[in-house]
């Protein structure tokens, strides 16, 4: 009996302690978030979010700032970075040189004409005129891996002003990409998602698009209200401004306004709610771009009241956001990231005015020149098929007939070009595949051998590229814009991190995050 009792009285306790390593066991292995927030502001900078930090609420900036985890120097690793190279690059973690997305347009080699990055005749839009698809990003993106981790189950919607940034975001095997259209001013998306609209996203166009506010209301340009016009009554609630949109560009314009950033939150609420996002265990993914630039891309000293009224009305949409999920979802179940295209376009000073050195690259006449230049070696020709922008496009045909190399022709070419005025660098196609020099890493890291140029120009600082056929230009700047990455909910702990970091380590960071494999040319570790 004795043995027996002490049997059972074993038994029982064993239990009793598998029970509570059970429990302890569960309370520290978390669940994956149920949804998460992934957010690009457009253009958002650091030294204009922290000038306007006396204006904001307790419910947006500042509660990241507070509870987030906050990475306060973050940085692209390619150069030059826009919206749509910003944006592949944070989705598929890897750079240009391998997701192919160099910028928002770039040069076909085949007709020798631009191309926007998600052009796509075979795809027709829905509610625009606009073709386009995701196929010329040619890695996956964390959504996409999600997507096949969850057997399709999951839910992932992209929300953005633009195109390019509502296509790059939701990769290629989401549920849908929502932009604005230019032309109708309506929600609209591509039968590359599916063949139609989504019906909340029709009731969306028939009951509060964004041409109806522009046919309905008229807003006077914020400079006109004067310097000293304060953006707060006393009250704390936000005083409303008054845009005039007109014009063939007037949706263009809308879109560069403080006000487009209240239509992605009302997208945003309403996709989780009509979609049912974020309702069961299998984690959904939302991609929203909202927008920090300038208005009309002007000088911010042209526009100094637009882009206050810009940050204040972004900070309450944020909290706008965050606080109808926490009500729906809760904040330990979803988990938000926020980051900047890491770039500014306005409009640029004119240096000459100031006495700075600067001065101007005639792309036609440097074409001219080389082609005589290299006349002279090999006999005359077209050596240089084209130009776009600051690449130049070597005629390799004429090369192959010739038969000459494309070493010695870039060679030469280089040698010629280093002497022109106003060049600082000239990088060949060869030098930017093999060189490990980690000086040129960056200008490497952003080019791609099917869009870019066979040779690329760097100008001095201040100097314009220009076209003389085309009249197109671009000024020479590398300054530095400083901008966060900010993880917040899903029982982030709140910290402050001043190490430099680089935004291709934000998918892998969600992926390591959410228990799903990285893209598959991600070749960055997780920040943590």
């Amino acid at each position: 009996m004795t043995n027996r009792y002490l049997y059972i009285t074993l038994l029982a306790v064993l239990g009793f302690n598998a029970e509570n390593m059970t429990a302890q066991t569960q309370g520290q292995v978390k669940g994956a978030p149920r949804l998460v927030v992934s957010i690009t502001i457009d253009q958002l900078r650091s030294d204009y979010l922290e000038a306007f930090m006396p204006l904001y609420s307790d419910k947006g900036f500042l509660r990241l700032f507070n509870e987030g985890k906050v990475y306060t120097n973050a940085a692209y690793p390619f150069t030059p970075v826009d919206r749509a190279s910003a944006t592949a690059t944070l989705y598929s973690g890897t750079t240009p040189y391998y997701n192919n997305i160099i910028g928002q347009r770039w040069l076909n080699r085949k007709t020798l004409r631009p191309i926007g990055c998600v052009d796509d005749s075979k795809y027709t839009g829905l509610s625009t005129t606009e073709t386009a698809s995701p196929n010329q990003l040619l890695t996956s993106t964390f959504g996409d891996e999600l997507k096949i981790a969850t057997e399709g189950k999951s839910v992932i919607y992209a929300i953005a002003p633009f195109r390019d940034a509502a296509i790059l975001s939701a990769g290629h095997a989401a549920n849908g990409a929502i932009w604005i259209d230019d032309q109708q001013g309506t929600w609209c998306s591509s039968t590359y998602y599916s063949q139609a609209l989504p019906i909340w996203v029709q009731a969306c166009n028939r009951l509060s698009a964004p041409r109806n506010k522009i046919e309905s209301t008229d807003w006077e340009p914020f400079s006109r209200l004067g310097s000293n016009y304060s953006y707060l009554t006393q009250g704390g609630e936000i005083k409303p401004f008054k845009h005039k949109f007109n014009g063939t560009r007037q949706f263009q314009l809308y879109k560069t306004s403080a006000l487009v950033n209240s239509d992605i939150t009302d997208m945003a609420i309403q996709c989780v709610s009509s979609s049912g996002m974020g309702i069961d265990k299998v984690t959904d993914l939302l991609c929203l771009t909202y927008h920090a630039g300038t208005y009309d891309q002007k000088a911010a000293t042209n526009c100094q009241l637009e882009l206050q009224d810009t940050y204040i009305r972004l900070d309450n949409e944020l909290g706008r956001l965050i606080a109808h999920l926490d009500k729906k979802i809760g904040n330990d179940h979803v988990l938000y990231i926020l980051t900047s295209t890491g770039y500014c376009h306005e409009e640029t000073a004119d240096y000459r005015a100031y006495k700075i050195p600067s001065g101007t690259f005639y792309m036609a006449r440097t074409v001219n020149l080389m082609n005589m230049y290299l006349g002279a070696i090999w006999g005359q020709g077209s050596y240089v098929e084209t130009t776009y922008r600051n690449h130049i496009f070597l005629n390799r045909q004429l090369l192959e007939t010739k038969k000459i190399s494309m070493t010695d022709a870039l060679n030469r070419s280089q040698e010629f070009l280093a002497m022109m005025s106003g060049v600082r660098n000239v990088y060949t196609s060869l030098q930017l595949l093999t060189s490990q020099n980690e000086q040129i890493l960056k200008v490497r890291n952003g080019y791609s051998p099917d869009n870019c140029g066979d040779i690329v120009i760097e100008t001095a600082p201040g100097w314009t590229i220009l076209n003389e056929n085309t009249q197109e230009s671009e000024i020479s700047q590398a300054a530095y814009i400083q901008f966060p990455i900010i993880f917040f909910g899903a029982g982030t702990e709140a910290e402050r991190i001043l190490s430099p970091v680089s935004v291709d380590q934000i998918a892998p960071t969600i992926a390591r995050y959410i228990r799903i494999r990285a893209p598959n040319a991600c070749f960055s570790k997780p920040l943590f």
